[in-house]
């Protein structure tokens, strides 16, 4: 993809990893660009976790994004509700500040949980 200036840039898909710890928390690890083109298995997997037995947190964490757009706001903002309605909490692990200027001019962080870092929270040694 050719950027404004004329360069090339290159566009980072979105990956992710969950993990299951032993408190009942899923940690998941997005590293990439949650945009358009990333969300629909990242709305897949929030809604597995939001109808599985002994989930009772659900952790992203935003510290390997590079980039996220409104269409990835408005997925965190699904899943807010999607995870209370079946009585799961969701909490985000800061980003980089591109990311949090996102969640900053929408106002979404004075509605939603942050944290610095996942281990914070207390919830245990991930299960293998």
């Amino acid at each position: 993809m050719r950027g404004r200036l004329g360069f090339l840039a290159e566009v980072a898909p979105l990956a992710f990893t969950t993990a299951l710890t032993s408190a009942g928390d899923a940690l998941i690890s997005l590293t990439g660009e949650l945009d358009l083109s990333g969300t629909a298995p990242l709305e897949e997997e929030i809604g597995r976790l939001a109808s599985e037995d002994g989930i009772s947190r659900v952790v992203l964490d935003l510290r390997g994004l590079e980039f996220m757009d409104s269409t990835g706001l408005r997925m965190v903002a699904l899943a807010e509700r999607k995870l209370g309605a079946a009585g799961r909490e969701l909490v985000l692990v800061r980003g980089s500040d591109s990311v949090q200027r996102v969640f900053a001019i929408t106002r979404m962080d004075q509605h939603l949980r942050f944290v610095d870092d996942p281990g914070s929270l207390g919830g245990g040694e991930a299960a293998t």
